[in-house]
């Protein structure tokens, strides 16, 4: 790889522009996550003569008991990393049951968002596995040592977690398996209050000694299928034994000089893509940075990209409209114009030509940059935990619709439209930096609104994620972060914008972290909005 004598992006100071006195890590080898037994878990990993991958892997797998709010042995995973010399990008999200056809949803008016009927097939340890075989240096026990003992021996729980888990409770407290599992004395664990999941060390003892065999195939499927059936779930046997990964590399999108670089549907990466694909028939950098304008620019455009998706996207082999149509440089051009540059729209979708989460990231000193995320959905997912095993569920068959003839229409051993999303940005096929941020659909918009801030206005890393953030809703609502200058809110809700103010740090407008390539290592930053931590040596 060639190392640039200049960052590819502004960098000024390094000191932020906006709320916070946090600085970025500079170093050769960093990892920056949501928790920072996490973070530390992988620099840890790296410190053993591991590479950004088994770094990335080493936290991945530990957040699964640090973070637990947030993902779950029985998450989905996508990753893009460069390898030093070449860009990848994985979908390990998986698919329905093979008994979920549109008749075994017939009495409901959704797919159900909890429980069992809630629950598609796991993909994230196929993933571990995966992604160690291909590019890991380190034994594949090795990546386990931090989250098994923390999981045997307990660890103390932090803010932002103890919070959120606390949310939770009332709602999914009647969940199979929850209450045993997360709410060790009738309740949520506060902060710092040790907490220890035994179960939980058990089974990535056992996966990591069969490389995660023993999930699809082996001891730990028999038990998932069991539970599903006591509890009136269709999950069997057959259906994680079929799990594959697909490599999948990415979708791009030119802007500013820069590539972005997203995984193809079933994700909603491309909303990003789109998004940027319009703010490219406008010069956004003459527009005040945090201005009434810039702001709601960037609002229209990203609520065309939505409405598009929810209309196309889904398991690729089901859609109707491809990538690169929707991508279609005069396609995009002719949503930008639907643009008032004064007034608030809902947008329906358009017709193309035809043709709850983690995020992390880890880079090291030879060059390799990974962006992961992995994720059980709505905070803990199903709220489904599988007796004696730990293993926590997400609810991504929640995202499939029911209506007919829809692309996302729920049906057998079919992936579902995917919130989960990892960002990575190129200039010249050259890495220039691996970013992402959590939070459901906040996840392309803070992509969007990351881009914007680094090539658009030249923030430096730390000032792109300090920066307020807004949240699409439906159709004219919109969060807001009360760090948005006065006059700013005053004017949008003016041309229209039905604004909400969520207080600081408020968890739907997501968490980012971003690792930034610069010669001799990577500026790399964290979210204050969380417990998050960029380490680095």
């Amino acid at each position: 790889m060639n190392d640039r004598s200049t960052p590819a992006l502004p960098l000024g100071d390094l000191t932020s522009r906006y709320r916070t006195a946090r600085r970025p890590t500079l170093a050769a080898n960093v990892v920056s996550t949501s928790q920072p037994l996490a973070a530390q878990a992988g620099l840890q990993a790296l410190a053993a003569g591991g590479n950004a991958i088994d770094a990335a892997l080493a936290a991945a797998i530990t957040l699964t008991i640090v973070e637990p709010i947030s993902n779950g042995i029985g998450s989905d995973l996508f990753a893009i990393l460069w390898d030093g010399k070449a860009l990848h990008g994985l979908n390990a999200s998986g698919r329905s049951p093979a008994a979920w056809t549109p008749d075994y949803f017939a009495r409901q008016q959704a797919v159900p968002q909890r429980g069992w009927n809630s629950v598609s097939v796991p993909g994230c340890v196929s993933a571990w596995a995966e992604l160690a075989e291909r590019f890991g240096r380190l034994s594949f026990e090795r990546l386990f040592d931090a989250a098994i003992r923390y999981a045997f021996d307990g660890y103390l729980v932090s803010p932002f977690v103890a919070q959120r888990w606390a949310l939770q409770v009332p709602e999914l407290k009647a969940q199979p398996g929850f209450a045993d599992a997360f709410m060790p004395d009738g309740r949520a664990p506060r902060a710092g209050e040790r907490f220890r999941l035994r179960a939980a060390a058990t089974t990535l003892e056992l996966i990591a000694e069969t490389r995660g065999k023993a999930f699809y195939q082996g001891e730990l499927a028999a038990k998932l299928e069991a539970h599903a059936a006591a509890c009136g779930g269709a999950m069997a046997r057959a259906d994680l034994a079929a799990h594959a990964n697909d490599w999948v590399g990415t979708i791009t999108q030119d802007y500013r000089g820069f590539t972005v670089h997203e995984i193809p549907p079933n994700g909603q990466g491309i909303v990003c893509l789109m998004a940027l694909g319009m703010l490219q028939h406008f010069d956004v950098a003459s527009l005040p940075v945090d201005s009434a304008d810039s702001v709601h620019l960037q609002i229209e455009a990203v609520k065309l990209a939505f409405a598009d998706a929810r209309r196309y996207v889904a398991d690729p082999a089901a859609m109707d409209a491809s990538p690169a149509a929707l991508l279609d440089r005069d396609y995009l051009a002719s949503r930008a114009r639907l643009i008032d540059l004064k007034r608030a729209q809902d947008f329906g979708h358009g017709s193309p030509p035809r043709g709850g989460t983690i995020y992390l990231t880890a880079a090291d000193a030879e060059g390799r940059m990974v962006s992961l995320i992995q994720s059980n959905y709505m905070g803990f997912g199903s709220g489904v935990v599988v007796p004696g095993t730990g293993i926590s569920l997400q609810n991504r068959g929640a995202g499939f619709v029911l209506a007919d003839g829809h692309p996302n229409r729920v049906g057998p051993r079919k992936r579902p439209y995917h919130t989960i999303i990892p960002g990575f940005v190129t200039r010249d096929g050259e890495p220039v930096m691996s970013f992402g941020l959590m939070g459901g659909t906040m996840q392309p918009q803070g992509h969007t609104q990351l881009m914007v801030r680094l090539a658009d206005y030249g923030q430096d890393p730390q000032s792109a994620i300090d920066g307020p953030r807004f949240r699409i809703m439906n159709g004219l609502d919109i969060n807001v972060e009360p760090s948005f200058p006065d006059a700013t809110l005053a004017e949008l809700a003016r041309r229209g914008h039905r604004l909400v103010q969520l207080p600081e740090g408020y968890m739907d407008f997501g968490c980012a972290q971003i690792a930034l390539k610069v010669d001799g290592g990577y500026v790399c930053a964290s979210d204050p909005r969380r417990d998050s931590l960029a380490v680095g040596f």
